[in-house]
């Protein structure tokens, strides 16, 4: 037998439900959490794309310079880009499964985000949720999409508008996604040499989107009786049980891992990033905006703009710096001091309702990151520590920043800081072993260099993750 590890990733996984409420629809995942259980500390931003990179390279965002899906593209005024793979190429942030490649040893990749185009390394890898559909080059090596077609006919790489209110079809088709990739990933594991074996399931996000209203009473816009209100918890047992059909081919040298990018909590509201700048005299516009309606460029005064935002699960804050964008207004040495301000200000926003002290935390990427590369905003916003989301547009009304709804469609939760973190060995999965140790202090960006330390791999190059000591789940 040689080392090998098998890192099952379920986005969005909460904490508080896996490894406590809905403990017992997870009776698999238990079986992991009996060699180690807790919780896991996302990065910052808690969000899937650069997460799951994050975890796979052990570097922070700022290292790779993608601040969620979409970046800026440079300094201008457009609008965001959708990150792909190919703008976090292994040249410059290779992952474990590059240095796994390098040294001869086999990867098989099941939709680890960003995944499309999909990766090439020595294995195979299927592309993730950000593929455009069935008929695309989604695998590597390209035999693979026949062969998947074969297996499953039509690849599901998403769910179609998971924000519509059609609840029952974003329901069925989370469940014929989630089926179509389990039933790829366990033939890939048993006709395949695999060394490393990863795999993201997006479900879990998904439905925690769609369906955390019904399940929490706490919510804003909870519907007593609905009949969703137990959808979360029956899809957790649906995860579960193809989580112990990939333990069948566990060996006692085999790391398991099962870990989250991030957690999930309630929303209780939208905070509308640019109304509130417009409001506070930071962006000003050429003509009144629309109502309701998103910010758009050609409306903005940017000669007279000291800053302008954009929404998202997190807001973004961009300062008008003069030398870096087109028609920069802040001067570049009291740009800092700018920001500064502006930090201060949304740290004082309190929100109208949600939890008490779930106050706003404002982050500064230059004091966050080992380096910051790319075009990142100058503030990374928590609205109400994440029990809110940041709204890009305006308001109903001018003035109103606080609403009770998402400006994308119904949107039920927000990510959550801490994610899930499980693990045990082969042998100490086949034996049966428990109670399981708490663990403590880890971080997402742990998990690369833990499978590469496992694997007999070097250092992943540039890593601010460290290796977790097997002594945590082995109690060796």
């Amino acid at each position: 037998m040689r080392p090998r590890v098998m890192l099952l990733g379920l986005d969005c996984l909460e904490p508080t439900l896996a490894l406590g409420r809905f403990r017992a629809a997870m009776p698999n995942l238990q079986r992991i959490a009996a060699g180690a259980a807790g919780r896991l500390l996302s990065v910052c931003p808690p969000i899937t794309c650069p997460a799951w990179m994050c975890a796979m390279t052990g570097r922070d965002p700022g290292q790779l310079g993608v601040y969620g899906f979409r970046n800026r593209a440079g300094w201008g005024y457009g609008p965001l880009r959708l990150t792909f793979s190919d703008g976090i190429p292994a040249s410059s942030a290779p992952a474990v499964w590059d240095l796994a490649g390098a040294a001869g040893l086999h990867s098989t990749i099941v939709g680890v985000p960003p995944g499309y185009p999909p990766r090439r390394v020595r294995g195979e890898f299927v592309g993730c949720f950000l593929t455009p559909g069935p008929d695309s080059a989604f695998a590597e090596p390209a035999s693979l999409v026949a062969e998947t077609r074969a297996l499953v006919g039509d690849y599901r790489f998403d769910v179609e508008d998971a924000r519509s209110p059609d609840r029952r079809r974003v329901l069925d088709e989370i469940l014929d996604m989630t089926d179509k990739r389990w039933r790829l990933a366990t033939h890939l594991l048993g006709t395949r040499p695999w060394d490393l074996f990863a795999i993201v399931e997006i479900g879990t996000d998904r439905a925690h989107h769609a369906f955390w209203q019904f399940m929490d009473p706490r919510h804003v816009l909870h519907e007593a009786g609905s009949p969703f209100r137990d959808t979360i918890r029956e899809y957790y047992a649906v995860v579960d049980r193809w989580l112990g059909e990939a333990l069948r081919f566990v060996d006692d040298e085999t790391l398991v891992l099962c870990v989250s990018d991030h957690g999930a909590q309630r929303m209780d509201g939208g905070f509308l990033i640019n109304e509130w700048l417009l409001r506070e005299g930071l962006l000003r516009l050429r003509r009144p905006p629309e109502r309701p309606g998103r910010l758009r460029t050609e409306d903005v005064d940017w000669a007279a703009t000291t800053a302008w935002g954009d929404g998202g699960y997190y807001g973004r804050v961009f300062l008008n710096i003069a030398g870096r964008e087109p028609e920069g207004r802040v001067p570049a040495d009291r740009a800092a001091q700018a920001r500064d301000e502006i930090a201060r200000r949304l740290r004082a926003v309190r929100m109208p309702w949600g939890p008490a002290g779930a106050r706003t935390r404002v982050h500064v990427p230059q004091r966050v990151y080992r380096r910051v590369a790319g075009f990142a905003p100058d503030l990374i916003v928590y609205p109400g520590d994440l029990y809110w989301r940041a709204l890009g547009g305006f308001a109903s009304r001018a003035g109103e920043v606080f609403t009770r709804e998402n400006d994308t469609g119904p949107d039920g939760a927000n990510h959550a800081r801490y994610g899930v973190f499980t693990a045990i060995s082969g042998r100490d999965l086949r034996r049966g072993a428990g109670p399981g140790r708490a663990a403590r202090g880890l971080r997402l960006v742990d998990v690369g260099p833990t499978a590469a330390r496992h694997l007999g791999l070097p250092d992943l190059p540039d890593a601010v993750g460290q290796p977790i000591a097997p002594g945590l789940w082995t109690g060796s």
